[in-house]
């Protein structure tokens, strides 16, 4: 699951809106420029120019001028984690993820032209698309991580402060964006694996939480391809919503 939000995504402070802002405008500016010229004759220097901001800045975003075609907002699937770790615990795994997914989703409409060339500018370059496919990857990874630790939370008392934001996790096991990446990478970022709060020492996650994070990634993708193929028809979110309700229902087939 790589989600693409924009400038006025919701939540966070000033400061965090500001980032976020500033993120959203380089990502957009290296989508644009890739489309209008290639991916390959696109430099950090203009992407930098077209956001207005200077190549520091760039580099206080991104690792690499492919990231910023790839890595669209560096921290939006941690927001979708936190949403649904924070959801209520009556909630079925699946309905908590909609919902974590449509708060994520909610200015997806005004994103179809951006959306539309991201795919352009992937299906033209392989290699972003490798590396589209490994950020993807690590997004599915880590949210199958959340899914196992909110199940593992309605069994163990000790799991539900940490799951619901209410307790404290033990710092060491938490990358911080300031601490050194041992596997190269910048952490909070796309390339790295992202791993929930706590979780270090847990056994890797259940075929649940595995197959419940592939699908949700799944129907995300074919919920903005569907809808980008006819914008005019339905909303994003109607279709989005039909999407999830289908999984809930077993996926019957289709009325003849």
């Amino acid at each position: 699951m790589h989600i693409m939000t924009g400038k006025d995504a919701a939540g966070g402070g000033l400061r965090e809106r500001k980032k976020r802002a500033t993120r959203a405008a380089l990502a957009e500016a290296a989508v644009r420029l890739a489309a209008e010229h290639g991916a390959d004759q696109v430099t950090v220097e203009a992407i930098s120019a077209a956001a207005g901001v200077s190549v520091r800045t760039f580099f206080n975003y991104f690792d690499s001028r492919d990231d910023a075609f790839v890595v669209v907002d560096a921290d939006a699937s941690e927001r979708v984690r936190q949403a649904f770790l924070a959801a209520p615990p009556e909630l079925p795994p699946l309905e908590a993820l909609r919902e974590a997914l449509a708060a994520e989703l909610r200015e997806a409409e005004r994103q179809h032209e951006l959306w539309s060339l991201h795919a352009r500018v992937l299906r033209s370059a392989p290699h972003l698309l490798v590396r589209n496919l490994g950020a993807q990857m690590a997004d599915e990874s880590g949210l199958a991580e959340a899914i196992a630790r909110r199940i593992r939370a309605g069994d163990d008392p000790d799991d539900d402060a940490v799951a619901s934001g209410g307790g404290t996790a033990d710092p060491e096991a938490v990358p911080h964006r300031d601490q050194p990446d041992t596997a190269g990478a910048r952490p909070g970022s796309h390339l790295e694996t992202a791993r929930p709060e706590g979780d270090a020492d847990r056994a890797a996650p259940g075929l649940y939480p595995r197959l419940l994070a592939a699908v949700a990634g799944t129907a995300v993708r074919v919920s903005v391809q569907h809808w980008c193929e006819r914008p005019d028809e339905l909303s994003f979110a109607d279709v989005f919503r039909e999407v999830f309700d289908l999984l809930a229902a077993g996926l019957p087939a289709p009325a003849r």
